[in-house]
């Protein structure tokens, strides 16, 4: 039989999942704490045991293939020219290839600004900056920057293509680990992002991975093919569209809470509508956002931060509940599971509030403005309102009574009539934590990763 077995190297759990492709079912599932503070396949092993547990006996898989998300994820510097331009630009480039943009800087950088992106342990910098034809200096003058830090992570540039030539004159100069993809903004507001995601996941399976202790596990699997995030897009993108005959979801959100981050996923058209004006970039049809202090464990110190003075008070005049303690407590033990009614009802708060703002700072916003002709509608970001299905995953959504509340904080619950958030969605969960997996899974049989995914990804209320 031909057994596919795919591997999610989370930054808290190892999960694995064994597909029968003849049958085009799932075998079994198994999850164990990720090790890759130690060696990475002690957790592994201790997973592939229960699975095989579980399957009720040995099993040969033709394919074993990962993504991972351990050991931080992958983390990215994005530079770029002008804020709302280039440097947005270079920030979407990064977030579709599945990192985590931990450093955004824009115009020149100074000493100060270079020098964190040693001190935070970035593992790419994706440099952008110009139109091609346009301006070419600010670039230049970041990377000979860059080149007199003697910064030995690699580099991506992705600018002004008439500014290249220049730059492979610095890379060898400065003995960089330099590469060069085409221009992500070749001309205004257009976006072009495939070279440069190409270019970064080429990194990260060279490179990135051997730095984070993932490496040693490639003795005994196939190969590392993807950052986590990117797979869950990879599976949201064929959930929505569908594959030959069989049909998609349609347009769909997915809301993705872990311990350290929220990430968002849209798969839908940028706008319905033809009486808006639209500002800024043009939205990718798939796009990805991650939110960097929205967590349940690792970032739960930054819920608190995300939110007001006031509204802390309210949730304690309303709820009797100490945010900042409970997240405090959280952060200390981010192994901590609930074992209390009321610590379930504090994770179900914080998860609702991770899916409030994230949906928030991903959705776009509608905005009225007087001009001499009269109002006119300025639409920022992606329209969501029509958007019919939301999908939940991760630990705090999959292990939570309260999927359902959760889920509805990323509609327009609360009627801000400036964010275009889903009006009316239906709520499904990922029961089985198989998204990730089947993004992997997608590689080899699309069909069957699509159907996989109907089957498993239940509705809740």
């Amino acid at each position: 039989m031909a057994n596919y077995l795919m591997i999610d190297f989370g930054s808290t759990f190892t999960k694995l999942v064994a597909v029968d492709r003849d049958r085009g079912v799932i075998l079994a599932t198994a999850i164990a704490p990720t090790t890759v503070t130690t060696d990475i396949r002690t957790g592994y092993k201790a997973a592939l045991a229960d699975l095989e547990q579980a399957i009720g006996r040995p099993t040969v898989f033709e394919r074993i293939v990962a993504c991972s998300s351990a050991a931080g994820g992958l983390k990215m510097c994005a530079i770029g020219l002008v804020e709302e331009l280039t440097v947005e630009a270079a920030k979407r480039v990064c977030l579709g290839a599945g990192a985590k943009v931990d450093l955004v800087f824009a115009h020149h950088c100074t000493k100060a600004e270079i020098r964190q992106i040693v001190d935070m342990k970035i593992d790419i910098i994706l440099l952008a900056g110009g139109a091609d034809g346009g301006n070419t200096e600010c670039a230049l003058f970041n990377l000979n920057l860059i080149g007199e830090a003697g910064i030995s992570i690699p580099i991506v540039y992705a600018g002004n293509k008439s500014a290249q030539d220049e730059v492979l004159e610095l890379y060898t100069r400065y003995h960089l680990d330099g590469h060069i993809a085409e221009n992500v903004m070749p001309k205004i507001n257009q976006l072009n992002v495939k070279s440069a995601r190409d270019a970064i996941r080429d990194i990260f399976l060279k490179r990135i991975i051997a730095a984070k202790g993932i490496k040693k596990i490639e003795e005994e699997i196939d190969e590392v093919v993807l950052p986590t995030p990117e797979a869950v897009l990879v599976a949201s993108e064929l959930l929505s569209k569908g594959y030959m005959n069989e049909p998609g979801l349609g347009e769909l959100c997915v809301v993705d809470i872990g311990g350290a981050t929220t990430d968002m996923y849209s798969v839908c058209h940028s706008t319905k509508r033809s009486d808006v004006i639209l500002r800024g970039l043009e939205e990718p049809y798939a796009k990805r956002t991650v939110e960097g202090d929205l967590g349940l464990r690792w970032s739960a110190p930054g819920i608190v931060k995300a939110l007001t003075e006031e509204e802390i008070k309210m949730i304690a005049l309303d709820t009797g509940v100490d945010l900042k303690a409970e997240t405090d407590r959280r952060f200390a033990d981010v192994s901590f599971l609930p074992e209390t009614a009321h610590d379930e009802q504090v994770d179900k708060m914080l998860a609702e509030m991770c899916a409030y703002k994230a949906m928030s700072r991903h959705a776009g916003r509608m905005e009225e403005v007087y001009t001499p002709l009269g109002i006119v509608q300025n639409q920022t970001g992606k329209d969501l309102s029509d958007v019919k299905t939301v999908i939940g995953t991760g630990g705090p959504i999959i292990r939570s009574r309260f999927a359902g509340s959760i889920l509805a904080k990323t509609s327009n619950v609360f009627h801000q009539s400036a964010e275009l958030r889903p009006a009316k969605p239906d709520y499904y969960v990922d029961q089985d934590y198989l998204m990730a997996s089947m993004g992997l899974y997608a590689k080899f049989d699309p069909l069957g990763a699509l159907r996989i995914m109907k089957q498993h990804i239940v509705s809740v209320k």
